[in-house]
């Protein structure tokens, strides 16, 4: 074994590739590699003791090409594959559609109009809107308001529990949510303060979403409205007060007001449960006539 590879299997160094002419790209990795490994071998040795001169002369016998063919894969300059975004155009911005337009779409072109809607600045706090659910051909329609957080985060009209107490108040009138019945809200969006907490839509917030609420109802022409929650039932025909008990009428469709299954699951004295299935028959009773 010659003086160089003792002093090298001291170190703990295996033999030391060279690059030699005509040797593949694939080698010039290899040889950077085992530059690199020498390098931290002698940095420690240094740091441990001053190195004896044996080292130097193995450092000395490593072929200055192999020191060429690291400072050259090193300064190749790595090409900037986000460059062009700073040059390129901004979007441009979604072409909104206006109440005529809206008028003429069906379902997949409103559910889409929908999802890029900016026709109030609720598009600015949002973190998604929530389109109808259930049956586009159903007889019945279910309306609430506007969404909560938790249809906001999950893109679903009533999900949850008060999902499957709809669902159950449906059934105790023989009504099949996922095959008679449609839900959905006045506004597809959910209204926030200043602060990040739920409000009341506004006036023109209701004005700019009422024209997709009137495409789904031109869609869907439901024989029975149920309202559900004071807001939608003010909000299903602005200026006419609402009252519980009595058969409205939009269209062709008799409208019967409820309470929001949210608040009912809060309901501890179960009063507001009776009335909901008193406001459910009075619904079921006009279906039938």
């Amino acid at each position: 074994m010659s003086r160089s590879a003792v002093f090298l299997d001291e170190m703990g160094v295996g033999p030391l590739w060279r690059l030699r002419q005509g040797v593949a790209p694939e080698a010039v990795d290899v040889a950077v590699e085992a530059a690199v490994e020498m390098d931290v071998a002698v940095a420690v040795a240094e740091v441990a003791a001053p190195a004896p001169a044996p080292v130097i002369e193995v450092l000395a016998a490593v072929e200055v090409v192999e020191v060429e063919a690291f400072v050259a894969v090193a300064a190749t300059p790595v090409p900037d594959d986000t460059a062009w975004f700073d040059d390129a155009p901004a979007p441009a911005p979604v072409k909104q559609l206006s109440d005529a337009a809206i008028a003429t779409l069906d379902w997949e072109g409103l559910t889409a109009a929908v999802a890029k809607c900016a026709r109030c600045d609720l598009c600015k706090t949002r973190k998604g809107v929530v389109m109808g659910r259930g049956d586009r051909h159903g007889d019945w329609l279910m309306l609430a308001s506007s969404p909560s957080r938790l249809e906001e985060r999950e893109g679903r009209a009533l999900p949850g529990e008060q999902g499957k107490l709809l669902d159950n108040m449906l059934k105790a009138i023989d009504l099949d949510a996922g095959s008679d019945v449609y839900i959905t809200h006045l506004l597809k969006c959910r209204p926030l303060d200043e602060a990040g907490q739920e409000r009341l839509p506004t006036e023109s917030e209701s004005a700019a979403c009422r024209p997709y609420f009137e495409r789904e109802l031109a869609l869907l022409q439901p024989r029975t409205i149920v309202t559900l929650g004071s807001m939608a039932a003010a909000g299903i025909n602005p200026g006419e007060k609402p009252v519980r008990g009595t058969v409205r009428q939009l269209g062709n469709a008799s409208v019967v007001a409820t309470f929001h299954p949210e608040m009912l699951l809060q309901d501890g004295t179960g009063k507001a449960k009776a009335r909901a299935w008193a406001d459910l028959c009075l619904a079921k009773s006009t279906h039938g006539a």
